[in-house]
């Protein structure tokens, strides 16, 4: 096999995996939650994934606080803690606000891990497949006028 070629073997596969950014406009920019208006500042694509309790060993999180697997709360690698973001399973359509509170995922191109009750069936609906492809849209607070 040609060099070129096998390095486009690897590659490609790799590289689709991965995360990518890009800023967001449109209708869909704003979020509105418990009388707080928020807007869309970044977008992110990617693989999402669910953990536990027995997944985390019953550990805290990175910001301290205890691990709930009913939690609304995520793990990024990268936002700061306490960040909300708008989190989309594009296998379905669902999608949930959730809150930053941990690190990881740990696993090449996963970009989030989500509470376990949140990959259930009246939420972001994954449970069974483990690994989906999202949406992660990082959220600002608009300040009020």
């Amino acid at each position: 096999m040609k060099p070129f070629l096998y390095l486009s073997a690897i590659l490609i596969p790799f590289l689709s995996s991965c995360a990518t950014h890009n800023t967001s406009s449109g209708k869909d920019a704003s979020v509105k939650i418990k009388d707080k208006k928020y807007r869309v500042v970044d977008v992110q694509h990617g693989k999402m994934s669910w953990y536990s309790v027995k997944t985390n060993y019953g550990t805290a999180t990175a910001s301290g606080e205890k691990f709930t697997n009913h939690g609304h709360t995520a793990a990024h690698k990268r936002l700061k803690m306490g960040t909300m973001v708008r989190v989309t399973n594009l296998e379905n359509g669902n999608s949930k606000v959730v809150r930053i509170n941990d690190r990881g995922p740990y696993k090449p191109g996963r970009i989030i891990d989500v509470a376990v009750g949140l990959s259930h069936g009246d939420y972001l609906d994954f449970h069974n497949d483990g690994v989906v492809h999202c949406k992660v849209e990082v959220l600002e607070e608009v300040p009020s006028s």
